[in-house]
């Protein structure tokens, strides 16, 4: 048994060597943030294929949310490849915010295979700090498969309902469970 285990901590050693030199020689970031969004893109169509009935249920309400002139604006924060986009409704306001630039070119392909969506802007920024968003100018924020990988989850929800237009920060400081289950 003993053998098996060292045989395995060998393995798990060999495997994880070249990231680990990578990290020494203060690279591995980069390379992160260059092929993440390639797996993403092909995690994306795989989840998006599982999860597609519960995530039209999800959103199926989005409309809703509209403002007074029936245009729904939308923030999605850590957009990734744009995965999202199918199931958002015609006429939706979308501006998107990730911290990865890579994600752009995967971003305007989704755009371009979603032409329901009125696409505003891509925002290189993280979740923490929106300030390039305006204080109460969404109507909907969307930020799914994130929360879990943040720095600062508080930061971001404090950043969620500074964006929220009013009478839905109303709802969010009343009811944030609603909005984080």
């Amino acid at each position: 048994m003993t053998l098996a285990v060292q045989a395995m901590r060998l393995v798990v050693c060999i495997v994880a060597f070249p990231m680990f030199l990578l990290n020494l020689l203060g690279m591995w970031s980069w390379v992160c943030k260059k092929c993440f969004p390639y797996f993403l893109k092909r995690f994306a169509m795989i989840y998006n294929w599982k999860m597609a009935s519960l995530k039209r249920e999800l959103f199926s309400n989005l409309q809703e949310f509209a403002g007074p002139s029936g245009k729904l604006t939308l923030l999605e924060v850590g957009c990734g490849t744009g995965a999202n986009f199918k199931f958002y409704p015609p006429g939706c306001r979308v501006t998107c915010i990730d911290p990865n630039p890579n994600f752009e070119k995967f971003l305007f392909k989704s755009v371009a295979e979603n032409r329901q969506l009125q696409f505003e802007r891509f925002v290189v920024a993280a979740g923490e700090d929106m300030h390039q968003v305006t204080d109460g100018s969404v109507d909907v924020v969307v930020c799914t498969l994130v929360l879990c990988s943040v720095k600062n989850q508080e930061k971001i929800l404090r950043e969620v309902c500074r964006v929220l237009k009013p009478a839905w920060q109303a709802l969010w400081l009343c009811c944030p469970t609603v909005f984080t289950s």
